[in-house]
């Protein structure tokens, strides 16, 4: 996860095993992820990054969690146009 490249990095909040999959709200100063996949042989973390290229309108590819992040609380880079990111960030966050 290069800084140097135009993107936007934030934290999430990951709930593995959720009964509905979804992104929004926070959790503390991180983004909540909820997904269906369970937190066994990375299945959680791939489901988590194709939950947020679709939140944030992104390739899959142009999403990248940090490999150093484990647990339910990781630090994440999309890749594209800063401002609209993070526009797109606020929105999310502050939806319930």
């Amino acid at each position: 996860m290069s800084e140097a490249e135009p993107g936007f990095s934030f934290w999430i909040h990951v709930s593995p095993r959720a009964r509905r999959e979804g992104v929004g709200g926070r959790h503390g100063d991180a983004l909540r992820v909820a997904v269906r996949a369970a937190p066994e042989a990375g299945r959680a973390n791939a489901a988590c990054v194709a939950a947020l290229a679709e939140a944030f309108g992104v390739a899959r590819g142009e999403v990248a969690l940090d490999p150093r992040s484990t647990g339910r609380r990781k630090r994440v880079r999309v890749a594209g146009d800063t401002s609209l990111l993070e526009r797109r960030f606020e929105a999310l966050a502050n939806a319930d």
